[in-house]
């Protein structure tokens, strides 16, 4: 089915209020977020028995990772994270601490060493996904660059069904994303004060 470019739209938007508003953090702000978001997030179920989880690297203003990364390397959990291919697709190699991480294109930071292949995404119990929304019914607002849209679709494919959960700042959840046919639901977004879970997913 089409894109309908009323939703595009809209998306389109929302991503650009959301984004002025993460812009308007100070470092400070961003960093207190951070920390009250990893010891929130690692105590979620789907985290702490998790032996593989595939996360990412924050980067900018967005809600803080790496101190999540460090605590989950820490108790032995299988950490992946993406490398961007050219076509926007998804590689993935494994976390090996900080010291370990390299710059790559578009400001991001990859791990240093093999990559893994595309799926190897299909063997993560947990998946953490970036976002800048999510609504009520756990319908996930990405950047729009449809890198995760073929990660969840790749996982549809292989049968396989991590945990998926969306790291957010707390006015981020919102009432409603703009949902298009291929959207799939995150099952728990964390934000500094709250976890959110949602039935549909």
């Amino acid at each position: 089915m089409a894109n309908d470019p009323a939703d595009n739209a809209a998306k389109a938007a929302l991503r650009r209020e959301l984004l002025r508003a993460r812009n308007r953090l100070t470092e400070d702000d961003a960093q207190e977020a951070a920390t009250v978001l990893a010891g929130r997030a690692a105590d979620l179920d789907e985290l702490a028995r998790a032996r593989t989880v595939a996360a990412y690297v924050s980067v900018g203003r967005e809600p803080g990772t790496r101190a999540l990364l460090d605590t989950l390397h820490a108790r032995g959990a299988r950490v992946l994270l993406p490398v961007l291919l050219p076509d926007n697709d998804l590689d993935w190699g494994v976390y090996r601490g900080s010291g370990r991480l390299v710059r790559a294109a578009r400001g991001l930071l990859e791990p240093d060493g093999g990559r893994l292949g595309p799926d190897a995404v299909t063997d993560a119990d947990t998946v953490l996904l970036p976002g800048l929304a999510v609504d009520s019914r756990g319908m996930r607002l990405g950047r729009g660059g449809g890198s995760y849209d073929r990660v969840l679709a790749r996982l549809e494919h292989a049968g396989a069904h991590p945990a998926l959960i969306v790291l957010l700042y707390d006015d981020e959840v919102v009432a409603h994303v703009p949902e298009e046919p291929h959207d799939r639901p995150v099952h728990a977004a964390v934000t500094p004060r709250a976890v959110h879970r949602f039935r549909s997913a």
